[in-house]
């Protein structure tokens, strides 16, 4: 049934198909659409920021080199000496936990001049033993590279540089020793062939250093970070996950195999423990986004908390001259000095700040591995659901649905984001769910609705309006193709309207004519009947198309009745006038027809056309010769049994054309109107039948005149009466059985 449906909506059905198969070759990389990335992206924006704590992260500084700062100090660069006392400051006196330097220093430092010093002790001064001996004694104080990098060997430091790929490849400083050498990257990883790191004495000072490269999408915006990169078969740590390490007491890392795939992993060693239960949660779970592929630049993680939890940003000025008291941030993570970037969005500092105020909270939603795998799980199930249901569904039906898969399809991709952390792909889903909800609302309207104006302008001059508005809701299943359906067809004809023709002007014809035909075509319509044609004086109908009617007999039994009683009326109205009668004669035959649209390329009509039509204008004609209103085959009276109708069986009969011989029957009374005296004379007819056809002529004949006594109005009898005195007196030869053989038409 549902094949059924689709087949009748198989417009519908394939649009939704297309659409499906557009989305999975989008979410398997097939044939990407840009724009559905960037509704991807906006919508993980909007999840963000309903998702995102709205307080200050007191576990994190930001040390800001403000304006304020800068206009105290002076212009930045600052002197390392400088830069030193506020890691002195940060790391001895406030006590943080980790502090981490979003600046490169890739040049020596010379703004304390021993540089020339040392020039003029080599050059002029070598004569003056007290001034060598002097400067020997204050390069170490003067030598501001050796002050910073004495510092940072002194306190839980990490050193930030950048990395970089462009055509010359451009490297200065020197890199910090890597996390591990491999022969192969794992595949996805971010790689790079520049950088731009730190002069040598403060990279080997600093107990870490890490990459503050953050990539944007191509809308500007930061919504992933990488947090392991490869640079010449070497993996080095990022700025936020050295931070995070000094913060754990330096858990040490080891290398495995990563689960189910053949490449390398990062996790920390078991025995890894830190002061923090949700840091060294965080820890174990690191390995997890230094390697997970993301959909723009696999490897990347995703920062939750970007831009979501703010930290404390006091101006480097007052660091440095330590107004704070001692231990003022102790255990938190500082992450500076660094220079904030103006405007309104995020500065490379803070999504360092916000990265790891997610990775202590356990908050940092990734896009793991399988997302890709997942996605196309999603849109096949959804497809699915989408073909099966939508194209079978009517208008409002669908829009349930959709509405229905809209929320299932939001609910679990928030229970996936805040029960598990994963941030997987949303956006084809929600468009695929819509636009099929539309194309299928769309194509229900315009081509559907254009089918069933069609339809109903096909069949409106045949089918009763009833009948039209319940095929317009399924126009898929009516069309004019011819078919062989089994049906009912009736014949009506005026009886001695040819001889009142005669005597009639043509005008005050075509009023009687019209009259009559539009009372009988209401009354036609009234049971479902449709109307094949109208033949001069007679009308042809049939009950059983298009549309499918189980008790088509019994509803044109019920139409032949009413449209008797309807002349009845007709001709009481004429005789007040004054004017003669009007009489009809209606055949009815049921049986297998061909029905459809027929005729040549320039006129066609919905008719019916076979054996059994034929039967039925054949059976009209008999009603003259056995002077009763309707003659019904006798298949026509065993279908229309449950209308209980009072039958009387006239003859059988073998008309021109047709073999084989036909019972035919006439009503005699409507369900439930049969007196006694008629149900009486009915029986005594049923008895007097059978002597007829075994050539029992007495003893028929004596009981037709007991019929003629009791109804001699009733033409039937008289008729049997005249047709057993001629066998009377011409004996039939052999092979006698009563049937009436007619070769007229």
């Amino acid at each position: 049934m549902a094949w059924a449906g689709l087949k009748r909506h198989r417009k519908r059905t394939l649009a939704t198909a297309v659409l499906v198969l557009l989305a999975i070759l989008h979410a398997s990389g097939v044939w990407s659409f840009a724009a559905l990335h960037r509704v991807d992206e906006a919508l993980y924006d909007l999840r963000l920021r309903l998702t995102m704590p709205q307080t200050f992260d007191e576990r994190i500084v930001i040390i800001d080199i403000d304006e304020r700062s800068l206009a105290r100090v002076g212009q930045w660069p600052w002197s390392r000496a400088r830069v030193a006392a506020l890691v002195r400051e940060l790391t001895e006196r406030q006590q943080v936990a980790a502090l981490a330097l979003d600046a490169v220093f890739a040049e020596p430092d010379r703004s304390s001049g021993l540089q020339n010093l040392e020039r003029l002790a080599r050059e002029d001064l070598q004569h003056d033993p007290a001034f060598a001996d002097w400067l020997a004694r204050a390069a170490p104080q003067l030598d501001y590279d050796g002050v910073l990098a004495r510092a940072l060997q002194q306190g839980p430091v990490a050193l930030g540089y950048y990395l970089s790929s462009d055509r010359d490849a451009r490297r200065s400083g020197t890199l910090p020793r890597p996390l591990a050498e491999v022969d192969a990257p794992p595949p996805g990883m971010l790689h790079w062939d520049g950088y731009g790191s730190n002069i040598a004495p403060l990279t080997a000072a600093a107990p870490r250093a890490g990459f503050f490269n953050s990539v944007a999408d191509p809308d500007g915006k930061v919504r992933a970070v990488p947090l392991v990169a490869a640079f010449e078969g070497r993996l080095y740590e990022s700025l936020s996950l050295a931070a995070l390490r000094l913060g754990l007491d330096n858990p040490p890392l080891r290398q495995s195999a990563w689960p189910g795939r053949r490449q390398a992993a990062w996790r920390p060693s078991p025995w890894a423990r830190a002061r923090r239960p949700c840091a060294c949660r965080w820890m174990r779970a690191v390995p997890r986004w230094c390697l997970s592929a993301g959909r723009a630049a696999p490897g990347r993680l995703v920062p939750l908390h970007l831009g979501a939890r703010r930290a404390r940003r006091p101006s480097a000025r007052r660091r440095a001259e330590g107004p704070l008291h001692p231990a003022r941030l102790h255990g938190a993570g500082a992450d500076g000095p660094a220079r904030h970037a103006g405007g309104r969005g995020v500065s490379g500092v803070e999504v360092h700040a916000n990265l790891l105020s997610g990775m202590l909270d356990g908050r940092i939603a990734v896009r793991p591995d399988y997302a890709a795998g997942y996605e196309v799980a999603l849109l096949l199930a959804l497809g699915l659901v989408l073909i099966l249901g939508l194209p079978l569904l009517p208008v409002a039906a669908s829009l349930g649905l959709g509405l229905a898969l809209l929320a299932g399809i939001l609910a679990l991709d928030f229970s996936l984001y805040l029960g598990a952390g994963l941030a997987m792909p949303l956006a084809t889903a929600l468009v695929l769910t819509l636009t099929a909800l539309a194309v299928n609302m769309a194509l229900g309207y315009f081509v559907e609705s254009r089918a069933k104006r069609e339809l109903a302008q096909q069949f409106a001059t045949y089918v009763p309006p009833e009948l039209v508005r319940q095929m317009v809701r399924n126009p898929e299943r009516y069309g004019m193709q011819a078919r062989a359906e089994e049906l009912t067809v009736m014949f009506c004809d005026l009886r001695g309207f040819t001889s009142l023709s005669e005597t009639m002007e043509p005008l005050a014809l075509q009023a009687l004519l019209n009259d009559v035909l539009s009372r009988l075509t209401h009354v036609i319509r009234a049971h479902q009947g449709t109307i094949d044609k109208y033949m001069g004086d007679c009308v042809m109908a049939f009950w059983g198309a298009p549309v499918a009617q189980p008790d088509h007999a019994r509803l044109a039994v019920d139409a032949a009745v009413a449209m008797t009683a309807t002349m009845r009326q007709f001709n009481a109205e004429r005789a007040a006038r004054g004017a003669p009668s009007v009489s009809v004669g209606i055949g009815l035959n049921t049986g297998v027809m061909s029905v459809g649209n027929m005729g040549s390329d320039l006129r066609r009509a919905y008719t019916v056309i076979g054996d059994a039509v034929n039967l039925a204008a054949r059976l009209e004609s008999l009603s003259r010769v056995y002077q009763v209103d309707i003659v019904a085959s006798q298949a026509t009276v065993d279908h229309a049994a449950a209308g209980q109708h009072l039958w009387q069986e006239l003859d059988r009969v073998r008309v021109k054309g047709k073999h084989q011989a036909t019972t035919i029957h006439t009503v005699r009374a409507a369900p439930g109107q049969a007196s006694a005296a008629l149900q009486a004379e009915l029986a005594l007819w049923q008895a007097a039948l059978p002597l007829w056809r075994a050539g029992s002529f007495e003893e028929f004949r004596t009981k037709v005149n007991e019929l003629q006594q009791a109804n001699a109005n009733f033409f039937l009898y008289r008729l049997y009466a005249a047709r057993v005195a001629s066998q009377l007196q011409t004996p039939p030869g052999p092979g006698w059985d009563g049937t009436t053989d007619f070769d007229a038409k």
